[in-house]
């Protein structure tokens, strides 16, 4: 049990240091790991370079889900309509 929680609290760190790095600068550096990946040897660097391909490729998915999210989570009355006041139907009187 103890095991797993030091390997836990290991994935949280790194989880929390992978926060807080830029997605563009990540994005920079995609197709060097993807190259790397792609050139397959019974070596750590490769099995390090499939880490780090696999957590940039992780970075780019979180932030599409966070954004579409925030997307999602916009109400009609958040977002502006041309010749409407805020929240208020654009009504005509018709005779």
């Amino acid at each position: 049990m103890h095991s797993m929680n030091t390997i836990e609290n290991s994935l949280d760190k790194i989880a929390e240091n992978i926060l807080y790095m830029d997605e563009a600068s990540l994005s920079s550096l995609w197709n060097k790991y993807k190259t790397k990946m792609e050139q397959f040897s019974f070596t750590p660097e490769w099995e390090k370079a499939v880490i780090v391909f696999s957590i940039i490729n992780a970075v780019k998915v979180k932030n599409a889900i966070y954004n579409e999210q925030i997307i999602n989570k916009q109400t009609p009355q958040t977002i502006s309509h041309p010749g409407r006041s805020n929240g208020k139907p654009n009504l005509k009187l018709v005779k």
